[in-house]
């Protein structure tokens, strides 16, 4: 049976074009179409859809009023629709909290024009979110994934690794470039786990989200304390504008210190650098070490990419980092958790049943890269008492 859409839009265009695109899809259909926030939240109510696509701009209503009320009588997954400026960005992250999903740009060219691109995206977090919010045996895994990196992708990323780091680290990306690693060991049972307890402090923290990532990434770094040891580097995925907006966010909310990392930024204990939307952020040892911003490189699928950072902390801090993947739709980070594997250094990464979309903490758990698997709620506790 298909999953069932609500779209929730005060544009006619743009409820008539996503209703066709939507449908294009075998395994979705559009049960229902609100022009406001108020009619939203009655058609949720009536219609019990499977996922709800909203528009924030519209009379009697808006998005983010919708969406709380929404989540407040029948939890559904619901992906906003945000233009890509810094107050889109600020609404967004404010829809995000209420307790929306996910994002996509609203781009009235590339859905006039039919773009391929704009279905592909638009179906595929349609069935991964609606599953996930689904109580079955695949609810957390999307149904036929492509692979996040592809092999020109993987090429890039190393690409871009070997050009600022030492040759051992370029060498080790290009033999990993080809397929994961699998010397590591399998994670501990959860049993285990309790027990484990860091074998070496470490001088760096990274962490890694995408779907699921801003509220998660909160939830992490509001545990922590101002004086938290060691510099954190987090990597989002989101387009550009975006994290700039975030990295303010996140700044007001915690006690360390988060600004969206620059070229040339120096590393301090108690200051979180956020990668910048739509670039690579790499780590650099010199000046007692900094983070180097590079340009957007097309062949790379994810503008951060956390495989691209956790690689260069591999060879900057070799078995001194502690790598965290939160929540996140397919499988980045993957390849950098080898890089940081083979390196001596630790990984946790988020479990299942804390997870938006359980993709990229799998993808590190099944390769058998991480140390330790943790619910959300325990992440940044423990950060903050066991990185001292």
């Amino acid at each position: 049976m298909p999953l069932r859409v609500l779209v929730v839009d005060d544009s006619s265009f743009f409820q008539h074009r996503l209703k066709e695109i939507i449908n294009e899809h075998p395994d979705l259909k559009v049960v229902g179409i609100a022009s406001n926030g108020r009619e939203a939240v009655e058609k949720a109510e009536d219609l019990k859809p499977d996922i709800i696509t909203m528009d924030f701009e519209m009379p009697v209503m808006d998005g983010i009023t919708a969406v709380k009320h929404i989540m407040a009588s029948r939890k559904t997954p619901i992906i906003m629709f945000s233009s890509l400026t810094y107050e889109g960005a600020k609404v967004t992250l404010d829809a995000l909290a209420a307790g929306a999903l996910d994002f996509i740009p609203k781009d009235f060219a590339e859905v006039s024009r039919n773009s391929a691109v704009l279905k592909k995206k638009l179906h595929e977090r349609l069935i991964t979110l609606a599953r996930a919010g689904q109580p079955s045996p695949v609810a957390s895994a999307p149904t036929k994934p492509a692979s996040p990196v592809s092999a020109s992708g993987t090429a890039a990323a190393t690409s871009l690794l070997s050009s600022t780091t030492s040759s051992m680290a370029a060498q080790t990306a290009a033999k990993s470039a080809g397929a994961a690693p699998a010397a590591a060991p399998k994670p501990s049972a959860p049993a285990a786990a309790e027990n484990y307890r860091l074998k070496r402090q470490p001088k760096i923290l990274v962490i890694g989200a995408s779907t699921g990532g801003p509220v998660a990434l909160t939830e992490v770094l509001m545990a922590l304390p101002a004086n938290f040891p060691v510099p954190i580097i987090l990597v989002q995925h989101m387009p550009e504008n975006f994290t700039k907006a975030f990295a303010e966010r996140l700044n007001k909310q915690c006690n360390v210190r988060v600004r969206e990392a620059v070229d040339g930024d120096l590393l301090e204990p108690g200051l979180a650098l956020l990668a910048p939307g739509g670039k690579q952020l790499m780590l650099d040892k010199r000046n007692g070490g900094s983070v180097r911003v590079l340009p957007d490189d097309d062949r790379v699928n994810y503008k951060p990419s956390l495989d691209i950072t956790f690689g260069s902390a591999a060879n900057c801090y070799g078995d001194k980092a502690l790598g965290v993947v939160l929540t996140g739709m397919g499988s980045d980070g993957c390849k950098g958790a080898g890089l940081l594997k083979e390196s001596g250094s630790q990984l946790w990464s988020q479990d299942e049943a804390s997870c938006v979309i359980y993709g990229m903490p799998m993808a590190v758990a099944r390769a058998g890269y991480t140390d330790r698997v943790l619910s959300l709620k325990e992440i940044g506790p423990r950060l903050a008492r066991e990185v001292v």
